[in-house]
């Protein structure tokens, strides 16, 4: 779903300076009409190239493989980062499903595995919470739940870029899903949740000093934001686990149910958020190259701790 032009207009979209990024919205849109394996190929082309010139991402990535999977020896961390900048390349290319494609064309592409988890407890009317990690899969997946599964709320971080901010908001949204602002009133998302619309939380970026806590994550401290379990116990919601794996091949996407989670929220939040992780850990031990590893996940530091990154490049100003 394109951005109705008297929306782009009025958010004043139309600017020269907008233009560029206008002509990529475009050509993301027309390779979504590619045949899916197409896709798959020319991106897992793009991502290699991208290893080769992406050298900031690709040393953060390769920091966090170094800290995340310690048993793995360095050549085999290497091919894993060769393989998840193809997955990358991939999800990029194939973004444009997520803006354009039908519902038809999402059941072609996605299988869904243990459906009958979250059909039945939306038709018993329980709400539901569907925890998503951050695999590259994830936006292709989500699309497909709400085209196929059902609508539901997620919570929406603006991005920067107005013109990119304007086309996400409108292809999440063009199935009836609804955003939440990280900032907005928790009571509306509860009412929510108990109307029986389900809600995405992904649980996995770095929450800063102040928004999260300090819970291994693969045996390293991260800051997590602890609320999973708050809003679990305040709407008696029911967590799910739920994965996007892209299938070898250019064969389509996988998004898989996996059984709620039983004995939840404990009611301590350092122990549900730790459990929470160990899921996301369970599961990247079987998909390790589709986590979504350059993403600086252990930014944020415990006192004292040293920095596990490199400071990064200060850009030049002209």
């Amino acid at each position: 779903m394109p951005v109705p032009l008297p929306a782009v207009v009025r958010m004043g979209l139309t600017a020269p300076r907008h233009w560029p990024t206008w002509v990529l919205v475009g050509l993301v849109r027309l390779l979504a009409r590619l045949p899916f394996r197409w896709q798959a190929a020319l991106g897992q082309a793009l991502g290699r190239l991208g290893y080769l010139l992406a050298a900031e991402r690709r040393q953060v990535a390769r920091t966090n493989l170094a800290h995340c999977l310690p048993g793995h020896s360095a050549a085999e961390r290497e091919t894993l980062l060769r393989e998840h900048f193809g997955w990358l390349g991939q999800a990029a290319v194939c973004q444009g499903l997520s803006w354009a494609a039908s519902p038809r064309r999402l059941a072609r592409i996605v299988r869904i595995r243990n459906r009958e988890v979250i059909d039945g407890l939306l038709q018993a009317g329980r709400p539901v919470i569907v925890l998503v990690p951050h695999f590259v899969g994830l936006e292709l997946g989500g699309t497909a739940f709400t085209a196929l599964v059902h609508p539901g709320m997620y919570m929406y971080q603006r991005i920067r870029n107005p013109v990119i901010d304007a086309q996400v908001q409108a292809g999440r949204t063009r199935f009836g899903s609804i955003p939440v602002e990280r900032q907005d009133d928790l009571r509306g998302l509860l009412r929510g949740l108990r109307r029986g619309t389900p809600f995405f939380y992904l649980p996995d970026q770095d929450a800063g000093r102040h928004r999260g806590i300090f819970v291994p994550f693969c045996g390293t401290p991260a800051a997590t934001v602890p609320t999973l379990g708050r809003i679990a116990r305040l709407a008696e919601a029911v967590v799910i686990p739920t994965f996007a794996r892209f299938l070898p091949g250019g064969a389509g996407l996988e998004l898989c149910f996996d059984p709620p989670l039983t004995d939840f929220p404990s009611g301590d939040p350092a122990a549900d958020t730790a459990r929470m992780n160990a899921v996301i850990e369970a599961r990247l031990a079987t998909m390790p190259a589709q986590y979504f590893w350059v993403h600086r996940r252990f930014k944020t530091r415990p006192p004292g701790a040293a920095p596990i990154y490199p400071p990064r490049r200060r850009r030049r100003r002209r």
